[in-house]
């Protein structure tokens, strides 16, 4: 598939019809074009086992309107992946007919539950490919869990408690709501293997709930995906919500209006599930069915790669003077942190890929555009520790004060031993810049070594590499980073 070509998916969910255009052919996916309607096609499921005719006909329109967006941008494949609501519904397979009569090129894929269930995983495994714990992916019909063991898919069940479809069982009786979550709950025993891991929570409801933490809290970066909070804040958070007022829910800072009836019924369930599960930390995920779908499409080899180095690569196209000069970077700033773990070790390799990322900017902005430009991007692989560490790396090795105001959000990620292995690694890519002009061939005659108490730049005498004031002084603000005195030598 050409690197520019888009395929087109909708989420027909129980509560929201979300289009979704995807461009090019990579292991993060990248999303041009993305719009919502919030029909709410499970209301009153319950009551007459039938999709609502008005949503239904509200469907028809916006899904039209889908198909001459994704006709317009030449999007293909173009499919929808219909839910809960419509899978449950006596009138669903008449509603899928009449949507694909009613819009060219279009595909309606019936999901089951369990496949429900597993696409989801497969789209937060895109973004968090290591995950352990339980999945929990939350919509208007019903919610989907899973368990994840250091990113292989287990067990699945699908349970009807969607925000719409509970509100509906409980008659909006919080007390009753309650119960029946508990009840559905208790009969997953695969739940109590998540004990003192990590619950993955996915969903627009769900998400809700992170943006009101996150407004309250005035964290450092406006962002749910890989958002993060201890159980503690969850269960307080999901308290809070469930028992407040609609006019108390309004007031609360980064509450979406269209969410406010879902509100607390997503709180009952979180808090539900914190029990069931004994999770001890809960991450968001803006990742769900729509990028599981994404992810089916790619190559086995392509699904395979770490999206962090991926990420990388992707955001550097046509940045980069030379698409060798990564990996170069890799093996010359190695000996600098001879101890370091494999999470350590990756981001050193990220930050290698991203460092060329500013050579295009005004000089008197590649700092902070390079920081900006890292710490706000789409990687979905990439957590917010992740985006601290390589925003502020990059930021120095274009020699930001250390004490610029802009990197504030990400100094308030980082613990002082993260922070100060970003300020080394962001010095020594400088050091390494300036001997090569970002060139492999002249990194090549140069080296790093350590012997001792001491930092060794050695220095090919033959190719016009040279120890000029820059390099000594680059050098020896390395050195007494990691505590060593400077010394260069010529070979």
């Amino acid at each position: 598939m050409e690197n520019n070509a888009r395929r087109a998916v909708v989420d027909l969910g129980s509560n929201s019809v979300r289009l979704v255009v995807f461009q090019g052919q990579s292991r993060n996916p990248v999303q041009i074009f993305n719009e919502k309607a919030v029909l709410r096609l499970a209301r009153g499921l319950i009551r007459t086992g039938l999709l609502d005719t008005a949503s239904m006909d509200d469907a028809v329109t916006v899904i039209r309107r889908y198909g001459a967006i994704a006709r317009a941008m030449n999007a293909h494949p173009f499919e929808a992946l219909a839910t809960s609501a419509v899978r449950d519904a006596a009138n669903g397979p008449d509603f899928t007919a009449r949507l694909e009569a009613a819009t060219p090129g279009l595909k309606v894929i019936t999901l089951t539950g369990e496949e429900e269930a597993r696409l989801s995983a497969e789209g937060v495994l895109c973004g968090i490919p290591g995950a352990d714990g339980i999945l929990a992916d939350l919509g208007g019909g019903s919610l989907e869990v899973v368990r994840l063991s250091h990113g292989v898919i287990g067990e699945a069940a699908t349970m009807p408690v969607g925000v719409i479809r509970l509100a509906e069982r409980a008659a909006d009786d919080p007390a009753r709501a309650k119960l029946i979550v508990a009840e559905e709950l208790e009969a997953v025993p695969f739940l109590a293997e998540g004990s003192g891991g990590d619950l993955y929570v996915s969903g627009g409801a769900f998400r809700a709930l992170a943006r009101i933490h996150i407004a309250q809290t005035g964290y450092p970066l406006n962002m749910v995906h890989h958002y993060t909070i201890g159980r503690d804040e969850a269960r307080d958070l999901a308290t809070v919500v469930a028992e407040a007022s609609r006019k108390f829910i309004e007031r609360m800072p980064g509450v979406a209006r269209k969410r406010i009836d879902d509100l607390p019924y997503a709180a009952i369930i979180l808090r539900r599930l914190l029990r069931a599960t004994n999770a001890a930390r809960v991450v968001f995920s803006a990742n769900g069915l729509r990028e599981g779908w994404f992810l089916r499409q790619l190559p086995p080899k392509m699904r395979k790669q770490d999206p962090l180095v991926a990420a990388g690569r992707d955001l550097t196209v046509g940045l980069l003077r030379d698409a060798a000069l990564p990996d170069a970077l890799i093996a010359w700033t190695a000996p600098l942190f001879p101890t370091e773990t494999d999470p350590q070790r990756r981001l050193r390799e990220g930050a290698c890929w991203f460092s060329d990322i500013g050579n295009h900017e005004h000089p008197e902005y590649r700092a902070e555009q390079a920081f900006l430009r890292v710490l706000r991007q789409t990687g979905v692989g990439l957590d917010h520790h992740a985006r601290a560490f390589l925003a502020l790396t990059l930021a120095l090795r274009y020699e930001a004060p250390a004490d610029s105001a802009f990197l504030a959000p990400a100094r308030a990620l980082l613990d002082m031993a993260a922070a100060r292995r970003a300020e080394t690694l962001g010095a020594a890519l400088r050091l390494a810049y300036t001997l090569s002009a970002g060139t492999p061939a002249l990194l090549a005659a140069t080296g790093l070594a350590t012997e001792g108490d001491r930092l060794i730049l050695t220095l090919d005498a033959s190719s016009g590499v040279f120890a000029g004031d820059p390099i000594e002084r680059r050098l020896a603000r390395l050195a007494s980073m990691v505590g060593m005195e400077a010394e260069t030598r010529l070979i």
